[in-house]
C-alpha cells in the first residue's frame, strides 16, 4: 500500500520522487503543485513558454552547431548513407524526445532528464546522470564558443591571438546566458535562428557559383570527392554518423524548457513541428554544399565557399553562434542552480542568493566551456566526442529505459505489447553501440590528426580558422 503523501518529506533540497501516483489520482495535490517552478508567484515567473515560443526556443536549440557540421560528414559517408542517416536520426530523436517528455509529464517534478533518472535509478542514477549533462553542455557550449573563435580569426585575417578570441566568445556567452527564464530568450533565439540561416544561405548560394570548390586546386585536374556509396573505415564512419545523431538530439535540451512552459503537455506540437523543419533544412543544405564542394568542405562548414564569402557568412551567423553557446551554457548552468537552490525561498526570489548563485554558475560553466574549447581545438572532433560520450546515452538510450520503467506491464502483456517491449529494448542496444563505437571511432581520429600534425596544440594562439595563407 502506497504510503500518505503526508508523510513525505518535502523539506529536502532533492526533489521528492514519487514511485506511486495512485493518491495523486484521488486529486490530494496538483500536477502543478509538484512542479519544480511554481505560478503565480511573487518574484521571478519561469512558467510563461507557450507551445508557439518552444517552437523558437526548440528550433535554434537544434540548429546549432550541428548544422555546421553535417556537410563534412557526409564525405566519409556519401550522399545515400548521410542522407539515410540525417532522416533516420531526425525521426529516431524525434520519437525518443516525445517518450521522454510524456515520461517527465508523468513525473511533474523532474526539472531535468537528471530528474527522470532519479525516478527510475533513484539517487546514484540521478548522481550519475547528473554528471553526464553538465559535462555534456560544458562540451556543446565549448563547440560553440571555438566556432566564435574560428568566426573571428576569419573576420579579422587572424588579427589576434585565438585564445584571446576565445576569452571573448566565453564572454558574450556567459553575457546572453545569464537570462534567467527561456521565455525572455525568445527573441534573441529568433534573431540567431534568422541569422544562422542567412549566413548558411550565403555559402550555399557561393558554393554552386563556383566551377570548382574553393578549397580544391583552382588550375588543373582535381579530385571532387563526391560519393553517393562512400566506403570510409569503422572509426571514420561512425565518427561521422555520431556528427550527425548529436545535431538532431532534442531531448536533454528540451526537457528543461517543458519544465517551463505554461502547459507541458503542448510539447508535442512545438516537437514535431520543430522535427519536419530541421529536417529538410539539414538534407538540403548538407546535400548541396556536398555535392559541389566534396571532400573540400571545411569544418564548420560555413568557411567552404572561400576566404569573402567566408568572413561574409561568419559575420551575418556570428549573432546565432554567440546565442547557440548561450543556450547550452545556460542549460547545464540552470540545472546546477535548481539543484542548489531546489525548495528554498530562493529559487524564484529577487534575493542576494539567487542572483549570486545564478551568475556564478554560468560564470563557472563557461569558464570550463572556454577550457575545454582550447584543450580539443577541433570542431568535428568535439562534435563527435560529445555525441558518443554524452548524447547517445541521453537522447536515445536513456528515454527507451524511461519507456520501459512506465511501461513494466508490457514485459509480459500480449504478443503485440511485448513486441513493443522488446523494440525498445533493441532501441537501448543501438545507443549502447553509438556510445563504445563512437567513442573509440573519435579517440582513433584524433590520434591519427594529432600524429600526423594536422591538429594545434592545446592554448594555441594559431589561427584555427585556415585564414592565413588562403
Amino acid at each position: 500500500m502506497a504510503a500518505p503523501l503526508e508523510n513525505i518529506d518535502f523539506s529536502s533540497k532533492q526533489e521528492p520522487i514519487l514511485r506511486d501516483i495512485s493518491s495523486l489520482k484521488q486529486g490530494s495535490i496538483s500536477d502543478d503543485d509538484r512542479e519544480v517552478f511554481k505560478a503565480n508567484v511573487n518574484g521571478v515567473e519561469y512558467r510563461t513558454v507557450t507551445w508557439q515560443r518552444a517552437i523558437v526556443i526548440f528550433i535554434k536549440t537544434q540548429i546549432a552547431t550541428g548544422v555546421l557540421g553535417i556537410p563534412s560528414a557526409l564525405y566519409n559517408l556519401g550522399a545515400v548513407g548521410g542522407g539515410i542517416c540525417v532522416v533516420a536520426f531526425q525521426a529516431l530523436n524525434l520519437y525518443t524526445t516525445i517518450i521522454a517528455g510524456n515520461f517527465r509529464n508523468n513525473h511533474p517534478e523532474c526539472h531535468t532528464i537528471v530528474d527522470m533518472a532519479g525516478v527510475v535509478w533513484g539517487p546514484i542514477g540521478r548522481e550519475f546522470v547528473g554528471v553526464i549533462f553538465v559535462i555534456a553542455f560544458i562540451f556543446c557550449t565549448s563547440s560553440s564558443i571555438l566556432a566564435i573563435s574560428i568566426g573571428l580569426n576569419a573576420l579579422s585575417n587572424h588579427g589576434a591571438c585565438s585564445v584571446a578570441f576565445t576569452f571573448v566568445g566565453t564572454v558574450l556567452t556567459i553575457m546572453f546566458s545569464c537570462i534567467r527564464t527561456w521565455g525572455k530568450m525568445t527573441w534573441p533565439l529568433s534573431i540567431g535562428f534568422i541569422s544562422v540561416m542567412a549566413g548558411v544561405m550565403v555559402v550555399v548560394i557561393g558554393v554552386t557559383t563556383k566551377s570548382r570548390p574553393a578549397a580544391a586546386p583552382q588550375t588543373g585536374p582535381y579530385e571532387l570527392g563526391f560519393y553517393a556509396i562512400a566506403h570510409p573505415t569503422f572509426a571514420a564512419g561512425i565518427t561521422a554518423a555520431c556528427s550527425i545523431m548529436i545535431s538532431s538530439c532534442g531531448c536533454p535540451g528540451f526537457i528543461p524548457v517543458i519544465a517551463e512552459m505554461k502547459r507541458p503537455q503542448d510539447f508535442k506540437k512545438a516537437a514535431i513541428i520543430v522535427a519536419a523543419l530541421v529536417g529538410a533544412i539539414y538534407l538540403s543544405f548538407s546535400m548541396v554544399v556536398y555535392r559541389w564542394c566534396g571532400q573540400w568542405i571545411a569544418s564548420p562548414s560555413l568557411g567552404s565557399a572561400g576566404p569573402l564569402l567566408k568572413k561574409v557568412s561568419y559575420g551575418i551567423a556570428l549573432p546565432s553562434l554567440v546565442v547557440s553557446a548561450g543556450i547550452f551554457n545556460h542549460t547545464s548552468s540552470k540545472y546546477l542552480f535548481v539543484r542548489f537552490l531546489r525548495n528554498t525561498k530562493h529559487l524564484q526570489s529577487n534575493s542576494t542568493i539567487h542572483w549570486s548563485t545564478w551568475i556564478g554558475c554560468n560564470a563557472g560553466v563557461g569558464i570550463l566551456a572556454f577550457i575545454l574549447a582550447e584543450a580539443i581545438p577541433v570542431f568535428n572532433y568535439i562534435l563527435s566526442l560529445e555525441a558518443a560520450l554524452f548524447f547517445a546515452p541521453m537522447s536515445l538510450l536513456f528515454p527507451a529505459c524511461f519507456w520501459m520503467y512506465d511501461h513494466k506491464e508490457y514485459r509480459t502483456g500480449t504478443g503485440k505489447q511485448r513486441l513493443i517491449y522488446e523494440g525498445h529494448v533493441f532501441l537501448a542496444l543501438i545507443a549502447s553501440f553509438l556510445v563504445v563505437g563512437g567513442t573509440y571511432g573519435t579517440v582513433v581520429q584524433i590520434k591519427a590528426s594529432y600524429d600526423a600534425g594536422q591538429l594545434s596544440k592545446v592554448f594555441s594562439c594559431a589561427d584555427n580558422s585556415n585564414t592565413i595563407g588562403v
